[in-house]
């Protein structure tokens, strides 16, 4: 078995270090096109919602608040003073999640105006997802873990709702059921 060793040329003097300055210049220009995209974002949430209208199947309220129908539930939507059984994953922007639960009750009315908006328009079944203007949520006011002025984002499944003279009467069935203590 033979080797056969081929030539090579030698690097041009400066070549390597040309070479390491162009990659550094790429990175500093992608790094700054990335911090510079989340400044806009952050700095500016109507610009967000403005553009984000314009996306195929967003709906936006006259409130502001902007929803999109993953999945259509049947039957009637909640009023503001029923009580809605429903799961949520609530997000900033970036993707950072703030608070997520499968399965809670939720007052319709005891909630922040944007979500108490959009559980209006679900029904049964239903899950969407929303985008709360900083107005329609916390707005100036740091709440937690999200900043003031943030867009909030849910995806909202509606299991169920009923109204309070509905749990009001099954929890008197339940009390009246239950067996009484002896004295």
């Amino acid at each position: 078995m033979s080797v056969t060793a081929v030539p090579l040329r030698p690097i041009a003097k400066g070549s390597l270090t040309r070479l390491w300055i162009g990659v550094a210049a790429i990175a500093a220009c992608a790094g700054g096109l990335a911090w510079a995209g989340q400044q806009g974002v952050a700095a500016s949430p109507a610009a967000f919602l403005a553009a984000h209208a314009k996306e195929e199947g967003v709906i936006t309220t006259p409130s502001g608040l902007q929803y999109q129908v993953i999945e259509e539930g049947t039957g009637p939507s909640p009023t503001s003073s029923d009580v809605a059984l429903v799961g949520y994953k609530g997000s900033l922007l970036d993707g950072t999640v703030f608070d997520e639960n499968p399965q809670v009750p939720m007052p319709i009315d005891g909630v922040v105006p944007g979500f108490s908006e959009g559980l209006q328009k679900m029904k049964k079944g239903g899950k969407y997802r929303l985008w709360i203007p900083p107005e329609l949520g916390y707005g100036d006011q740091q709440a937690g873990p999200i900043p003031a002025g943030s867009v909030l984002v849910f995806d909202v499944t509606m299991h169920e709702f009923k109204s309070r003279a509905e749990l009001m009467q099954m929890q008197q069935q339940m009390q009246q059921g239950a067996p009484q203590p002896a004295n």
